[in-house]
């Protein structure tokens, strides 16, 4: 009998342990490492585009000012000279997007070919993520500035606004990057220096700007973003006293105030783009846990005053990122056929609550996608910089 009962519980730990594996930078990287080098070979051809490379007259900033302006903003067809008027949830392909684009084209490098390192340990990968990196944060010819006051303009109406600050969460990868190749030594110490100050500066930029302010108090997906790209900057300069606010506002603002009873986001429901925007929030709530949480302070056992965690919040969410079909609220009214893809919500879930089932899923699905509104909305594209535990 007692040897039954040892072999039953060999059994359930042998079980137990199986579920944490493949949630590992080893096994993903075996899932993914052919694509990345394929695609990190591609970068190292690469020449680095900044904001400087491309001006638009409706700019009220300078040559270095990142622009962009609102998504769902449209000529008036009653007053085509008059200030643009919303169309929630329809893009205008003629808005200016250059420098938006040519940032996310720079996190797509940088994540990929320092992925690449990771795989081979092959400086040249490193060398080409630095040589972007000192284009867009050293170079006094081509460097960005260290705000967002131009960002999701409208014409005729804003200059900038707040909710443009959401923009920024393309540089996360780019500062998770950083963070690898400075632990592998693959950057100089007057560059790193260089560079972390840029991101200060950022920080307290958007913690004190009225832009920052407004966007830190938004109530939906973008306050989440606000929290998760301030949080990824911070641990990057070591900004032990934001790291702690960020979790805090996790714990008190951000979970209670979005995560309903039965694990959906009721805010993101109610957007043209619902789907969208439920797995685009979920993700960045991942994310944000799984950067902040570490051996002291686990984000994932969180609860809110119902007793729900983001767990419940993936469990809402996984049926119908498994079969779409099923989804009982109304379709988006745009790139509902583009949804899903492989979301880090259900990586970072499954590492954190040892669920097979998310991994086998995440897996499944496209890790490499080629729409512009897919990539620009999973600004975690590379796991294995994020995984990474030298």
């Amino acid at each position: 009998m007692k040897k039954i009962i040892y072999l039953f519980f060999f059994i359930l730990i042998h079980i137990q342990a199986s579920f944490c594996q493949p949630v590992s930078f080893k096994q993903t990287s075996a899932l993914l490492s052919k694509d990345i080098l394929k695609n990190a070979n591609e970068a190292l051809l690469l020449k680095p585009i900044t904001v400087t490379q491309q001006h638009s007259e409706r700019s009220a900033g300078g040559v270095h000012d990142f622009f962009s302006e609102g998504d769902y903003w449209w000529p008036d067809s009653s007053n085509p000279s008059g200030p643009y008027i919303q169309k929630d949830g329809l893009t205008n392909p003629n808005n200016f997007t250059a420098h938006r684009l040519a940032m996310i084209r720079f996190s797509k490098l940088a994540g990929v070919c320092t992925s690449a390192f990771l795989l081979t340990k092959d400086t040249k990968y490193a060398k080409q993520v630095v040589t972007h990196l000192k284009a867009w944060f050293i170079d006094t010819a081509t460097l960005m500035n260290p705000s967002l006051l131009y960002a999701q303009a409208i014409k005729g109406r804003f200059t900038g606004r707040g909710v443009g600050i959401i923009d920024m969460i393309q540089m996360m990868e780019v500062a998770q990057s950083v963070r690898v190749l400075e632990k592998y030594d693959q950057i100089t110490p007057a560059d790193l220096k260089i560079i972390k100050n840029w991101f200060s500066h950022y920080l307290t930029w958007v913690n004190t700007h009225q832009y920052g302010i407004d966007e830190r108090e938004a109530k939906n997906n973008h306050g989440t973003c606000w929290t998760m790209q301030v949080a990824v900057f911070a641990k990057l300069v070591n900004d032990t006293t934001l790291l702690d606010y960020c979790k805090n506002r996790f714990k008190t603002v951000l979970l209670p105030n979005q995560l309903d009873k039965n694990g959906s986001f009721p805010l993101e429901l109610k957007r043209t783009k619902p789907f969208g925007y439920s797995i685009f929030n979920l993700d960045a709530m991942v994310t944000l846990a799984h950067v902040l949480s570490d051996n002291d302070d686990n984000l994932f056992t969180t609860e809110t005053s119902y007793h729900s965690t983001l767990q419940n919040a993936i469990d809402f969410l996984y049926p119908y990122v498994n079969d779409k079909n099923t989804w009982p609220f109304n379709k988006d009214v745009m790139y509902w056929n583009e949804w899903p893809v492989a979301q880090p919500f259900l990586l970072f879930g499954a590492k954190a609550y040892q669920q097979q089932s998310w991994y086998t899923l995440w897996e499944k699905l496209d890790h490499f996608p080629k729409t512009e509104e897919v990539i620009r909305n999973l600004p975690i594209r590379n796991p294995l910089i994020w995984l990474d535990n030298k």
